[in-house]
Order: structure tokens, then sequence, then C-alpha cells
């Protein structure tokens, strides 16, 4: 038909909590503004499925309980240690049952796109493909850390690193907290968007996504140790330095490759 414009756009919907794709009149889509639209849409979607289902708190939550649990069944039975000992002891456990709960928790970051058949339609969308990795991340992160919340308090008082009198420096533990739910998150969901749609997933996430992540236990273990055996030291500003830069870096990294892993 003369005059008609043989030109078509893709922009977000959201449908029965799957995010899709429709055709819609082309559109100016390559703005800061409308990346920024698209990671809040991401995950506002993410965050309320995750609020209504609760499928990935009541797993990620579950799971990090159990690891803390068998670990001091383990490690503190019957056993008298010193303050240093049990802050190295907690925080070693404390991160380690949180490192596994995001690997759990990243395993559904893309899951119902996949499932609904919308994965492939999201990676045609023109406009710029990092933001739908930020609006995962911020889905997988916003679960993870009400985890943390409860994780951290529960592992330190089940390893006796707090309670009975001991002072715990809360308002650093909960930056730390933050940097280190963070590392693990955007390291997870990066890794989740490449193996949702191969046949072992479950097992892929964790062995690709843990190695890289290396930097980010060491370091929140030792930030952790160090907080609670002396408080707030250069070393521990050096500790948490490094794991600000690592989440950063990342963060960027992810965002820059992820069009190339979906598309993969």
């Amino acid at each position: 038909m003369a005059g008609e414009k043989n030109v078509e756009s893709r922009v977000w919907i959201v449908e029965q909590d799957v995010l899709t794709t429709i055709h819609d009149p082309p559109t100016t889509l390559h703005t800061p503004r409308s990346a920024f639209q698209t990671v809040l849409t991401v995950a506002a979607k993410d965050l309320r499925v995750a609020g209504r289902t609760r499928d990935a708190l009541l797993a990620t939550g579950f799971f990090a309980g159990l690891v803390l649990l068998v670990l001091g069944l383990a490690l503190t039975g019957g056993v008298t240690r010193s303050d240093d000992q049990a802050a190295a002891l907690a925080s070693g456990a404390v991160w380690t049952a949180l490192a596994l709960a995001a690997a759990v928790g990243a395993q559904r970051a893309f899951a119902q796109e996949q499932e609904a058949g919308a994965l492939e339609q999201l990676t045609l969308y023109p406009g710029a493909h990092g933001a739908l990795y930020l609006g995962k991340l911020l889905g997988v992160l916003g679960p993870l850390l009400l985890v943390a919340a409860l994780a951290v308090p529960m592992g330190l008082i089940l390893f006796g690193a707090a309670g009975a009198g001991r002072a715990v420096p809360w308002p650093a533990l909960a930056l730390l907290t933050v940097l280190g739910v963070l590392g693990f998150a955007a390291g997870t969901t990066f890794y989740g968007s490449i193996t949702v749609s191969l046949r072992a997933r479950e097992a892929l996430l964790p062995a690709l996504a843990f190695p890289i992540l290396v930097p980010v236990v060491i370091s929140t273990v030792k930030a952790t140790t160090l907080l609670l055996q002396t408080g707030w030291t250069p070393e521990v500003t050096a500790w948490v330095g490094f794991l600000a830069a690592f989440d950063i870096g990342t963060v960027i990294l992810a965002t820059l490759l992820f069009p190339y892993a979906v598309e993969g």
C-alpha cells in the first residue's frame, strides 16, 4: 500500500508475568531514558513474581539455612574456640552459604521467559541488551539481600561470633554484605543467561560462575573476619575497596558481554 511504512520495532510488555515483545510503530529506543525504563520494567516484573510466588526466596533461604546448619553441626559440636577462631569460622560458613544460595537464585533469572518461549524474542529487541541484564541482576539481588539479612546474623550466632555480649560492627558488616551479595548476583546472573538454554544448566551454572567469583569469596571472608576480630582497620578498607572495584568491573563487563551471551 502506498505510503505504508514497512518498518517494525519492538517494545517491552509484561504479560502474565513473562517479559516479552510486541510489534509497535517505530520510536526512539536507544536513549538512556529508554534503557533505564527497560531496567525498571524487567526488575519490577521479577521482583513482583518473587514477592508473590516466593519460590526463589524460599529456595535460596532454605538452602542458605541448610548449609549453615550442616556446617554448624560439623564444625562447632562440643569444641571450645577462641573469639578469633569463631570469627574466622563464621565468616567462611556465612559466605559459603550465600555463594551457593546465589547460584540457586540465579537459576530462575531467565526461566520465566525460557519456559514461555519468550527468551528468543527478547534477544531481538533493538534497544540496549545490557539493560535486560541489569534488570535481571536487580531481580536476583533483591531476594538474595533478604536472605543475607537473615543468614548473616544466624551464622554469626550459630558459630559464636555474635551474642553473649560480643560487640559486632553491624553497619560495616551491612555494607560488606551488600557488596558481597552484589558480586555473587552479578556473576551468577550473567552465567545464568549463558546456561539457561542448556540441558544441564543446574550443574553448569555453579561450575562456570564459582571460579570467577573466587575473588569475591576471598575478599568477603577476609574482610568479615577482620571486622569481627579487630573492627574497621586499614586492611579492611583495602579488602572492601578491592571488592567494590571487582563488583563494578564485573557489572560493566557482564553488561557489555550480555548481548553475545544470549545470542550465542
